[in-house]
């Protein structure tokens, strides 16, 4: 079975080996044992797809596809794992660079479309826009701000902000330097403070004093 198929059918799997044994399968799967790669996405799917979820937003129409997109990604990247890090975190960094990439294409598809549509279909667009919940509102309106970050800063704030890692977590699961990391979270939080002081609307959305 291809990488493809075995990660679509394990999108919604649920975890069969205890956290103990993730290690060993993973070196084991990174040396090439079929069967051990299989119990290991069994293992690891349900957390990847949960990432991916948390970076995109649940309601996210791509996040089936970024889920698959990150399990081939962690399944083609397992013959370089070496056992210095938790399976989990391998995985993870991949699964926020797979949310993060699918999130930039989609939002250059919808800024395509939204050129080539008729300003008379733009009201009813601003009225749904009210409908949503203002927690949901806000917490989109900081997965969109990633959008306009560097690739690097964009991961670096996702997994220190979004998914809550340590920066000695985030420089484990990036290959950075710590110091880089430190350097990264600075210049994103910068970057996204003169953004949302720019914008009146998203400071008062996020409750920012411009």
């Amino acid at each position: 079975m291809d990488n493809a198929c075995q990660a679509e059918e394990l999108i919604d799997a649920r975890p069969e080996s205890p956290p103990s044994s993730l290690a060993n399968l993973a070196k084991e799967a990174a040396a090439g044992d079929s069967a051990a790669t299989g119990k290991l996405l069994r293992a690891v799917a349900p957390r990847l797809v949960a990432i991916v979820r948390a970076v995109l937003g649940a309601s996210h129409p791509d996040v089936d596809d970024a889920a698959q997109h990150a399990l081939i990604g962690f399944v083609q990247a397992l013959p370089a794992y070496r056992g210095d890090c938790d399976p989990v975190g391998y995985g993870r960094i991949i699964a926020v660079r797979a949310a993060i990439a699918i999130r930039k294409r989609a939002r250059t598809r919808q800024q395509r479309v939204e050129d080539d549509a008729e300003t008379d279909a733009l009201p009813e667009q601003r009225v749904s826009m009210t409908e949503v919940s203002d927690g949901m509102r806000r917490k989109e309106a900081l997965r969109t701000l990633l959008d306009e970050l560097p690739p690097e800063q964009a991961e670096t704030i996702a997994l220190r902000i979004v998914l809550g890692c340590s920066l000695e977590e985030v420089a484990t699961q990036t290959g950075a330097p710590l110091n880089t990391v430190r350097t990264r979270v600075r210049l994103a939080k910068e970057r996204l403070k003169k953004r949302i002081e720019s914008d009146p609307a998203l400071a008062s959305l996020l409750e920012v004093d411009a």
